[in-house]
C-alpha cells in the first residue's frame, strides 16, 4: 500500500489540492545535474512556477520537456541606479499577484521570473494590460546554469539585487499515484534544494538595506507539530547549521525510499516537510547574514500566503492570488530603516512562533 500525505494534515488543510488535471507529460531536470528526474509507474508529479500552481508534469511514458529552448528576456529600460525586484516562478498564482502588487508599490523594475519563456511573456502582456510595467527573465531554479545566468545579468546590470522573493516551488496532488518516495525525492529537490541553490547565487548580490523573502506555507508549521519531538527539537534549534539541515532533509527522503519515515519520527507528508526544510534554512541564512552584514540593514524572512485559490489549490479557499501575496510584499516593502521582523516566519503580517 503506497504511502500517501495524511489524512489529519489533509482533513486540516481542508480541500486545498484538488484532482490533477491532464496535462503535458514530461520530465525536468534533478537540481545539479543534466539528468532528468524520473516519476514511477503512470504517475505524475506537477510541478509549479509558482508557490501554489502547476504547469508542468512527469511521466516515465512518453517522457519529453516542454520547456522551450528559446531563452528571450525582457529587460526593462534600465535608469542609472535603478534599483530591483525579483521574483522566482512568478509566471502566474501568487507569485504573478506579487509581481503586480511590486509593479504598484516598489519604485524600481520588477523581474518576473519563469521556465519556460513563453509563460514569461505571456504573463508580463497580461500585466501590460493592466496598466503595470514588468520585466522578464528566465529562471529554472533546478538548473544551476539558469540561477547564474540571472545573478550574472543582475550583476552586470544593476550591480546587484534590493528584493528578492523565492516563491518558486512544488506540489503533488492527493489523487497523484506517484509512490510516495518519489514524490519525497522531486518535492525535496525543487522546493528545498533548489530554493538553496538559488539563494547560494542570489544572496551575494543582496545590496544593503535589501529585503529577501522564502516563501514558505502554514502547512510547515503544520508538518512540525507531526514530527517527534527529537526531529521538533532539532529544527527549533538556533544552532542548527545549513549542513545539518541538508542532511536531515536527504534523510527524510532516504527514509522515504526505506518505508521508515514514520517510525524515524517524520510527518507524513512531502510538500510539508520540504516547507520546515524553507523555514529553518530562512532562520539559518538570517543568522549567517547577521554575522558577515550586520549593519547593512538586511531582512531576510520566511512568510506564510495562506490557503489561497490557484490551480493546484483549488477555488474553494479563503484567500484570492492577490490577498496571499499581501504578507509577502509586506515583508518585501519594510522600510530602510526597519530592524524587524528578522528571521521569523511571518503570517498576516504577524511573527508566528516556530
Amino acid at each position: 500500500m503506497k504511502a500517501r500525505d495524511s489524512p489529519e494534515l489533509r482533513i486540516m488543510l481542508g480541500d486545498w489540492i484538488k484532482k490533477k488535471p491532464s496535462e503535458d507529460i514530461s520530465c525536468a531536470r534533478a537540481a545539479n545535474t543534466d539528468r532528468p528526474l524520473r516519476a514511477a509507474d503512470p504517475g505524475r508529479a506537477e510541478r509549479a512556477e509558482s508557490h501554489e500552481d502547476t504547469v508542468q508534469s512527469f511521466s516515465t511514458g512518453n517522457q519529453r520537456t516542454v520547456l522551450r529552448t528559446r531563452k528571450e528576456n525582457i529587460p526593462c529600460p534600465r535608469m542609472p541606479g535603478a534599483r530591483v525586484a525579483v521574483v522566482t516562478g512568478s509566471n502566474k498564482g501568487i507569485g504573478l499577484a506579487i509581481v503586480r502588487a511590486l509593479c504598484k508599490q516598489f519604485e524600481g523594475d520588477v523581474y518576473l521570473t519563469a521556465r519556460d519563456p513563453k509563460l514569461g511573456e505571456e504573463a508580463v502582456k497580461k500585466l501590460q494590460q493592466e496598466g503595470l510595467r514588468a520585466c522578464f527573465h528566465q529562471l529554472d531554479i533546478n538548473n544551476l546554469e539558469s540561477i547564474r545566468a540571472l545573478r550574472d545579468f543582475l550583476k552586470a546590470t544593476y550591480g546587484g539585487l534590493d528584493v528578492l522573493i523565492n516563491n518558486a516551488g512544488i506540489a503533488f496532488k492527493e489523487a497523484d499515484t506517484t509512490p510516495f518516495d518519489i514524490q519525497a525525492d522531486i518535492t525535496l529537490k525543487t522546493n528545498y534544494f533548489a530554493t538553496r541553490d538559488a539563494c547560494h547565487e542570489l544572496l551575494p548580490l543582496i545590496k544593503a538595506h535589501g529585503r529577501v523573502v522564502n516563501v514558505s506555507s502554514i502547512v510547515s508549521s503544520m508538518a512540525l507539530a507531526g514530527c517527534s519531538p527529537a526531529l521538533q527539537e532539532t529544527f527549533r534549534s538556533t544552532t542548527i547549521t545549513e549542513e545539518e539541515l541538508d542532511k536531515l532533509m536527504q534523510k527524510f527522503v532516504e527514509d522515504t525510499k526505506k518505508g521508515i519515515h514514520k517510525e524515524e519520527g517524520w510527518a507524513n507528508t512531502a510538500y510539508g516537510v520540504s516547507k520546515i526544510g524553507v523555514t529553518v534554512l530562512s532562520r539559518i541564512q538570517a543568522r549567517e547574514m547577521q554575522k558577515e552584514r550586520k549593519g547593512d540593514g538586511i531582512l531576510l524572512n520566511a512568510c506564510c500566503p495562506g490557503f489561497v485559490q490557484t490551480d493546484m489549490a483549488g477555488s474553494s479557499m479563503p484567500k484570492t492570488p492577490d490577498q496571499g501575496a499581501e504578507t509577502p510584499v509586506y515583508l518585501a516593502l519594510l522600510p530602510p530603516d526597519a530592524k524587524e521582523p528578522y528571521g521569523q516566519l511571518v503570517s498576516e503580517k504577524a511573527v508566528k512562533e516556530w
